[in-house]
């Protein structure tokens, strides 16, 4: 298993997962971060991921939450016909990501190492498959200012990064 003293990347950021705003780029990297830093702390010693896990599992739920709700607001905000497929995936990951915490605490045979990897499968498959579908529609509408901003021209221009 893994020394948490010695730092290994189970993912390793891309600039092809990139979508070109900043903002979702900078989330993205997050979530990649996120999933390294949970893969740091698999140690086989089910005590200590235990511990690990009930100190950072409430705030990363809480950011991915808050990623899905950026996700959501640019996808609304610039008509995105794909928004309620999409709405629904992030919701289902999060209430599986629930099941998974609830089975934990009431005793359902859970590893660190094997919740690491569910992360790291929906994340990597999430910004390849779902999230491309929204990052090629955005690429078709939009504008990039000089100022390196992305701005999207429907009815009024609505800056999205």
């Amino acid at each position: 298993m893994n020394n948490i003293n010695t730092k290994s990347e189970l993912i390793t950021w891309s600039s092809k997962f990139a979508c070109g705003i900043k903002l979702i780029d900078d989330q993205h990297k997050s979530l990649v971060l996120l999933v390294n830093e949970m893969f740091n702390h698999v140690t086989g010693d089910n005590i200590q991921e235990y511990d690990y896990f009930n100190r950072v599992i409430k705030e990363a739920v809480d950011y991915i939450k808050i990623h899905f709700a950026t996700e959501e607001k640019i996808m609304l905000a610039t008509n995105f016909k794909g928004y309620a497929e999409h709405k629904k995936k992030h919701d289902s990951f999060v209430l599986t990501v629930v099941d998974n915490i609830n089975g934990y605490k009431y005793g359902q045979r859970f590893t660190l190492l094997s919740f690491t990897k569910f992360l790291k499968d929906w994340v990597l498959t999430h910004i390849a498959v779902m999230d491309k579908k929204y990052f090629e529609y955005l690429r078709n509408i939009a504008i990039r200012n000089p100022d390196g901003k992305l701005v999207v021209s429907l009815d009024t221009k609505q800056n999205v990064s």
